[in-house]
């Protein structure tokens, strides 16, 4: 359960989750993102180091389906505005190493920039 038996546990969709853990029940998941098959995206390697969901994902604790925040930009606070979400990150290299790279020179950390980190 994770991040879900913090975050949200009285939501409608959270609530489906926990049932399917609790009868050990493997989830039907339906594929939102698609990478590259040589490219290897760890969750846990974030939470680990503290990043928190909201760091990408934007408030999920108020979120009822998938949506990402892609920074402070003008176009963001107007979807917001008009009631639409934003649209996810573009999950590319680029924004992943400038991320990691920001994350290094702001907030002290060593996120790592070398190639077997996300290429296998």
């Amino acid at each position: 359960m994770g991040c879900h038996k913090i975050a949200a546990a009285d939501k409608p969709e959270i609530k489906k989750i926990a049932e399917f853990f609790a009868t050990k029940t493997p989830i039907p998941w339906v594929r939102v993102n698609k990478l590259p098959e040589f490219t290897y995206f760890p969750h846990k390697a974030h939470i680990r180091a503290g990043l928190k969901c909201q760091t990408c994902h934007g408030p999920v604790e108020t979120m009822t389906t998938y949506a990402a925040e892609t920074g402070p930009k003008l176009t963001v606070d107007l979807l917001h505005l008009v009631g639409f979400k934003p649209a996810p990150p573009p999950l590319t290299m680029g924004w992943c190493v400038e991320c990691h790279r920001e994350q290094n020179a702001t907030a002290g950390r060593h996120a790592p920039l070398d190639c077997v980190t996300c290429h296998h």
